[in-house]
């Protein structure tokens, strides 16, 4: 199987999974946070919904620069309502499915880079990007729900039964 069939079919799976927890963002409540040090609500909700826009960009551009020296910074994209959130994790997978097709397992061996302020702080084959995507959506998802937890929300049963829903298939 190649690489690209399995992170397809990854992103599937998580694509699937991440929506759970986005659909039951509290709306309203955009700059909550539990801790000072805490990113707000609406920012995680946000980069969990668009991460898969990150495959993408591992495959479609050559480098990232998160603080260019000259230039606009990254925006988010904004949002008000989770019918508003959901769209843009769809967009988000539509793009990495479309990159995905459209590359082969030797191009991603070939190197990305991260800038901060034009100087690099990673490079890694593309594939390596990849899969460190899968881990760090994984990894913010999980902060998500612990958000969703302390706003009194539901938990959604992700990779097993949560302590909301007992449900097994």
């Amino acid at each position: 199987m190649k690489m690209t069939e399995l992170f397809a079919a990854q992103m599937e799976r998580e694509a699937a999974v991440s929506r759970k927890a986005i659909e039951r963002v509290p709306e309203g409540k955009p700059d909550w946070k539990p801790h000072e040090m805490s990113m707000p609500l609406g920012y995680l909700a946000t980069l969990v919904g668009t991460m898969p826009s990150w495959v993408a960009m591992a495959i479609g551009q050559d480098e990232l620069d998160l603080a260019p020296p000259s230039g606009p910074k990254y925006t988010p994209p904004a949002w008000s309502t989770a019918r508003d959130l959901l769209r843009v994790h769809d967009e988000a997978v539509g793009q990495a499915r479309e990159a995905l097709r459209g590359t082969s397992d030797e191009y991603l061996m070939t190197p990305w880079r991260l800038l901060v302020g034009g100087h690099t702080v990673m490079e890694n084959p593309r594939h390596v990007v990849i899969e460190d995507t899968f881990t760090h959506l994984a990894h913010h998802r999980g902060q998500l729900t612990v958000y969703l937890r302390l706003n009194g929300v539901p938990v959604p049963s992700l990779y097993g039964p949560s302590a909301d829903e007992q449900t097994f298939a």
